[in-house]
């Protein structure tokens, strides 16, 4: 996903997706550990979606932060 469509879903979506991310990607490491994963690079591209959602909670609990403490 790119980053440019996270940032338009709410909190609760991102919350939603990480988990479903998260989940995703033990179910495709345990199927690359058993030979079963056909395409390896989605474990990257996981890793890679679930780190965009991160920053973007990161980037909105501080600017909650600063928006509180300057008010």
């Amino acid at each position: 996903m790119k980053a440019k469509e996270l940032r338009e879903r709410s909190d609760q979506d991102l919350v939603e997706l990480s988990h479903q991310i998260t989940r995703d990607l033990f179910g495709q490491r345990m199927k690359n550990l058993t030979g079963q994963l056909d395409d390896t690079s989605q474990l990257r591209k996981g890793r890679r979606d679930l780190a965009r959602i991160v920053l973007i909670q990161s980037e909105r609990a501080v600017a909650k932060s600063v928006a509180g403490s300057e008010a």
